[in-house]
């Protein structure tokens, strides 16, 4: 008959305990980093070098950071500025894992907070949620609109061409100055210019002929050379370094020439 091994018994039970203690630690170090970063997420903070701090202990924790992270995020009682920090340090922690959450807050009600996801989503190249960037290219914030844009644009997002052509047609893009109380004639915003170069670099046939009509009239020449340029992207073909006289004639032949074919 074998004899019992009492030390291998005993030096297994020692393991096991130092197991144990090694996880309820970590439990006890992840609660305390939670408290401790939520601590200091709550602070309103008006100094960059102290925000900069923020960051560096943030990640310094890691991984132990992303549920102070996740709750900051999901808390209005967080100064917006602590919030948006809090959203972009969870992505450079987490990385695309980070992605299907983010993405839950480009339907948030806080402009900050989409325009927050929106910014990080662009950083680790998500190329996947196209249908998410495109919703926002209506949104009532200029600044989302504007983010939104620039994902698609960036990470070249075709099949969102025709949301973005749409653009053009959403008059919350345009805006009424006034001059002594009385309103003047309705003008085209910046973005107007990036989506017409956006069309072109997403290659959208459709607004071809459309372009081409458009860059004949007067009354688009504050967007004449962005025009040029997105059809020169559709096309191919690059118009003459000349006048846009020469230019426009340019177009209009090539237009000629998509009709008879």
């Amino acid at each position: 008959m074998k004899k019992f091994n009492f030390k291998w018994l005993q030096s297994t039970f020692l393991f096991t305990a130092l197991l144990f203690c090694m996880t309820v630690n970590a439990s006890i170090n992840a609660n305390e980093v939670k408290n401790i970063l939520l601590q200091k997420y709550m602070i309103n903070y008006s100094d960059k070098n102290q925000i900069a701090d923020l960051k560096a202990e943030t990640l310094k924790h890691g991984g132990q950071s992303v549920e102070a992270l996740i709750e900051v995020m999901k808390n209005g009682k967080y100064p917006d500025k602590n919030r948006w920090v809090a959203t972009f340090l969870l992505g450079q922690i987490m990385g695309e894992k980070s992605a299907p959450f983010l993405a839950k807050f480009l339907k948030h009600p806080s402009w900050v907070m989409r325009m927050a996801s929106l910014k990080t989503m662009l950083a680790l190249r998500q190329k996947d949620y196209g249908t998410h960037y495109a919703m926002l290219l209506a949104d009532d914030s200029f600044i989302v609109r504007s983010q939104a844009l620039e994902n698609i644009r960036t990470l070249k997002i075709t099949n969102t061409a025709p949301q973005v052509w749409a653009m053009l047609y959403d008059k919350k893009n345009y805006y009424q100055p006034t001059l002594n109380g009385k309103e003047l004639k309705t003008k085209r915003s910046n973005i107007i210019k990036s989506v017409i170069v956006t069309v072109g670099e997403l290659k959208f046939e459709q607004a071809k002929l459309p372009l081409i009509k458009m860059i004949q009239k007067d009354k688009y020449n504050d967007i004449f050379n962005e025009m040029d340029k997105s059809l020169s992207l559709i096309t191919g073909q690059k118009s003459p370094d000349s006048d846009s006289k020469a230019k426009r004639i340019f177009w209009q032949r090539m237009a000629l020439n998509s009709t008879i074919q």
